[in-house]
C-alpha cells in the first residue's frame, strides 16, 4: 500500500512538474506573440531603406533618429494628435467623473437606462460610430458652419472615451466607504468642502487612471478619425495612409519614442506605488 501511494505521489509530481513547464512554454510564446510587432517597429527604425521601409535593407544607420521629423508631415501628425488628446481627454474626464458621481451617490432617475445608454459606445463597432457620427456632421452640423476637421475629432473621441471614463471613476466612486462623507458631515463640512477634502482623493486614483486610459484610446484610434477628420492627420491616419507607399522609418522612430515614454511612466509609476504604500515604508 505505502509503494502504491509513493508511486502515486511521484506520478502526481512529475505531472506537475510538467504542467508548469507548459505555463512557461506558454507564457513565452504569449509574450513573443505579444512583443513582436514592437521588436519589428524597433528594428524598421534604423532601416537604411531608399524607396520603401516594408523590407529589410541590411544597411542600419541611424540618420532617421537625427531627424525625426525628416518625413514630410509626420511631426505635424503627431502634434495634432497630442493636442487632440489632451483636449479631448480634458472634456471626457471632466464630464465622465462628474457622471460616475451622480450616477453612484445621486438620485438619477431611469439610471438603468442612463448606465445602458453609457455602455452603448463601448459595445457598437467604430465602423458603425464612425459612419453615424459622419452622417450627424455632414447632415448636422455643417448647417452652422463646423466643417469636418480638428474639432469634429476632439467630439468624436470624447464621445467614445466618456464611456470609458464612466465606468472606471464609478468603480472607484464605489469602492469608496460613504461614512466617510457621512463623517464629514458630521463634522459641519458643506458639499462643497465634503467633495474637495473627502470625495475627490478618494476618487483621484480612477480619475487618474481614466485620463491615462482615455488619452491612450485617443491617440491611438484610427477607424473613427478616419470617417470625421476631414483634411486634419493624426499620427495614426498618418502611418495608415503611408502604408501604401511604404511606412518612412520616422514614423517608426517615433513610435520607439513614444513607447519609451510610455515604458518610464508606468515604471516610475510603480515605483512611486512601492514608496508609498504600507508595505514598502
Amino acid at each position: 500500500m505505502s509503494a502504491r501511494r509513493g508511486r502515486a505521489a511521484s506520478t502526481g509530481g512529475v505531472r506537475r512538474r510538467l504542467g508548469d513547464q507548459v505555463v512557461v512554454l506558454v507564457s513565452v510564446l504569449v509574450l513573443v506573440y505579444l512583443l513582436l510587432p514592437v521588436a519589428y517597429v524597433v528594428v524598421f527604425s534604423v532601416n537604411g531603406y531608399t524607396k520603401s521601409n516594408i523590407a529589410w535593407s541590411g544597411r542600419p544607420t541611424l540618420d532617421h533618429w537625427r531627424d525625426p521629423c525628416g518625413a514630410p508631415g509626420v511631426c505635424a501628425a503627431l502634434g495634432t494628435s497630442l493636442q487632440v488628446g489632451l483636449v479631448s481627454t480634458a472634456i471626457a474626464t471632466v464630464l465622465g467623473t462628474m457622471m460616475a458621481l451622480a450616477l453612484a451617490r445621486g438620485t438619477v432617475r431611469g439610471r438603468r437606462v442612463v448606465e445602458a445608454l453609457v455602455l452603448l459606445p463601448m459595445a457598437t463597432p467604430e465602423v458603425v460610430l464612425g459612419a453615424s457620427l459622419l452622417t450627424i456632421f455632414v447632415q448636422g452640423f455643417t448647417r452652422v458652419g463646423l466643417e469636418l476637421g480638428w474639432w469634429t475629432v476632439v467630439l468624436s473621441h470624447v464621445m467614445f472615451c466618456l464611456s470609458f471614463v464612466v465606468v472606471t471613476v464609478r468603480a472607484r466612486v464605489q469602492s469608496l466607504d460613504p461614512r466617510l462623507e457621512e463623517a464629514a458631515a458630521d463634522l459641519y463640512a458643506g458639499p462643497a468642502a465634503t467633495f474637495w477634502q473627502v470625495t475627490l482623493p478618494g476618487v483621484l486614483p480612477g480619475v487618474v487612471a481614466a485620463a491615462l486610459l482615455s488619452f491612450a484610446l485617443s491617440i491611438d484610434d484610427v477607424i473613427i478619425t478616419t470617417f470625421v477628420s476631414g483634411e486634419v492627420a493624426t499620427f495614426p491616419t498618418y502611418v495608415y495612409t503611408a502604408y501604401l507607399r511604404g511606412i518612412p522609418a520616422e514614423a517608426n522612430v517615433i513610435g520607439v519614442i513614444m513607447l519609451a515614454v510610455a515604458v518610464s511612466c508606468a515604471v516610475a509609476a510603480r515605483l512611486l506605488a512601492g514608496r508609498t504604500s504600507p508595505a514598502g515604508r
